[in-house]
């Protein structure tokens, strides 16, 4: 596809990037993308114009690069339609997907086949690629919060149109494949790893190990009044984390102005380019009954070990907390049994808040929605309407700046100071979420929202981040990924390391006919 019309899906980002797409190649079959190959091997071989190929699932990656590749005369490959799913152990919860496979499909077969297992769901939406995610490293909140740590095999093709699978693949005569699909590390080295962030391959499928929905689940949310509580909100988290592991899924610390988002429209209006005032939060907290901070986790399990955990996320707070809410909780039935007699009008802000908590409680199950996506409409004039929401197609500005932080009060203090020094100075609402990874990391995730019609608040929203990582790097602070113009910017052609990576990229894809300069800043440099 060349034309204006075909391409105009795969041009729409979120992060006000200059558009570089001429031509998208949409694959039908899987044998195809050899076939493709092999043509652009043959032509870089002859010398002839090199074809070169960015492959892309569904290319809904909001915020960091949407469907665009990172060099300029990349032809897109769209492999979007493959969406086969094969459930390689319906008693185990082992599957294998195809780069297509959305959070949706996957939830839809395994209802239809009525398989108890949890989908690795994200914020991202019911819409994006579960096969992409992995590579990409991504996370969630249900129990098996890594998601490239729950994928066993991997499977796809080598620039030279070779067919790449782990060597127990290859000595597995019995036809089924099954040691492969449940042994992460294969035998020798460990070669799968190579193929997530990065462009070394074109993957074709995945089998991942899905988390067994458990008997009893309930989640927790700790609210803390006042912004000054955070050390105390992090020092439980900290104590759930690390004394209830394996019970406790993933948690989220959101700040004031994060939890709002959620529930308010922006004061300001949509196209304006301003942070909310004190006076605003503080307006817009008390309507909502909105805490300074909130702690949201999940216990799993059988009933009985719910229900000690239970006791002991009470113990940990020991009534030091503004409000403790579980999802399972008389307070929150109660709740909905009021709103449901109550007319519609009437308390809007319960409503609201209640309504959020219900489609969170549905992630936190493994069950896909778009509970996250209105964050990225908070600066767009037009509104999130639709059932299925698509940030890019419908003009968000959205970039997130996404580091690695300490399990420290203190350092998660300091990097909280900075992102409120920063963010508005760009006109950023600052708004601030810690995902624990384990007892002793976190990943912050800090939406850049903006007017994308507006070149001046786009700019700002760019040199905002670009400060925000800059400052970060100084105290440690890195990011877990990076978008396209980042990677540019930041990584160093001539470390050590990456002159490692660019050494494995010429040995494996000497013409870079994939994703030329994805996490490759030496492709670059010899431009």
């Amino acid at each position: 596809m060349t034309d204006d019309a075909s391409l105009a899906p795969y041009r729409y980002n979120c992060e006000g990037f200059a558009n570089t797409i001429d031509s998208v190649i949409k694959i039908g079959v899987v044998e195809d993308i050899q076939q493709v190959l092999n043509v652009a091997a043959r032509a870089a071989a002859e010398g002839s114009a090199a074809l070169k190929f960015h492959p892309i699932s569904t290319g809904q990656n909001w915020g960091y690069g949407s469907a665009a590749p990172n060099a300029e005369n990349a032809i897109l490959l769209d492999l979007s339609a493959l969406t086969q799913i094969s459930i390689t152990s319906a008693e185990l919860g082992i599957v294998t997907l195809q780069p297509g496979v959305t959070q949706q499909m996957l939830y839809d077969e395994l209802q239809r086949r009525q398989l108890d297992f949890m989908v690795p769901v994200t914020g991202a939406g019911p819409s994006c690629s579960i096969l992409a995610n992995a590579l990409e490293r991504g996370y969630g909140i249900t129990p098996f919060t890594d998601h490239f740590a729950a994928v066993n095999s991997i499977k796809g093709y080598l620039a030279d149109g070779s067919f790449y699978q782990s060597p127990i693949s290859e000595l597995d005569s019995s036809g089924d494949d099954f040691i492969d699909k449940t042994y992460k590390y294969g035998i020798g080295p460990y070669i799968d790893g190579l193929f997530s962030q990065s462009g070394f391959a074109i993957v074709t499928e995945i089998s991942l190990r899905l988390k067994r929905r458990p008997e009893a689940f309930d989640s927790f949310y700790i609210q803390f009044a006042n912004d000054s509580d955070f050390e105390l909100a992090q020092q439980i988290a900290f104590a759930i984390l690390q004394r209830l592991d394996g019970v406790v899924g993933s948690v989220n610390l959101m700040d004031q102005r994060r939890l709002l988002s959620m529930m308010a429209e922006n004061p300001n209006g949509k196209a304006q380019h301003i942070a909310m005032s004190a006076q605003q939060v503080s307006q817009l907290a008390k309507q909502y009954d909105t805490p300074g901070w909130m702690l949201v986790g999940t216990l799993y399990g059988q009933h009985s070990v719910v229900k000690a955990a239970r006791t002991e996320v009470r113990r940990f707070v020991n009534g030091r907390a503004k409000r403790t809410l579980f999802s399972g909780g008389a307070l929150l039935r109660v709740a909905r049994t009021v709103l449901n007699i109550l007319p519609k009008n009437q308390l809007a802000g319960v409503r609201a808040m209640l309504a959020s908590l219900d489609l969170g409680i549905e992630i936190m199950q493994g069950k896909p929605n778009q509970v996250a996506l209105p964050l990225a409409y908070w600066r767009n004039p037009k509104a999130a309407t639709g059932t299925a929401l698509h940030p890019a197609r419908d003009g968000c500005g959205l970039l997130w700046y996404a580091p690695l932080i300490p399990m420290q009060a203190q350092s998660m203090r300091q990097f909280i100071s900075m992102v409120r020094d920063v963010c508005p100075r760009y006109g950023i609402e600052p708004m601030i979420t810690f995902t624990s990874l384990k007892y002793d990391t976190v990943d912050s995730t800090v939406p850049i929202v903006f007017n994308r019609q507006d070149e001046e608040a786009t700019r700002l929203a760019q040199q905002c981040l670009q400060e925000l990582v800059a400052r970060g790097l100084k105290s440690g602070w890195v990011p877990y990924r990076l978008n396209l113009q980042q990677q540019r910017d930041l990584l160093d052609a001539n470390s050590p390391y990456w002159q490692m990576v660019n050494k494995l990229k010429n040995a494996i894809d000497p013409h870079h006919l994939i994703s030329p300069g994805r996490y490759d800043p030496g492709y670059f440099s010899t431009k």
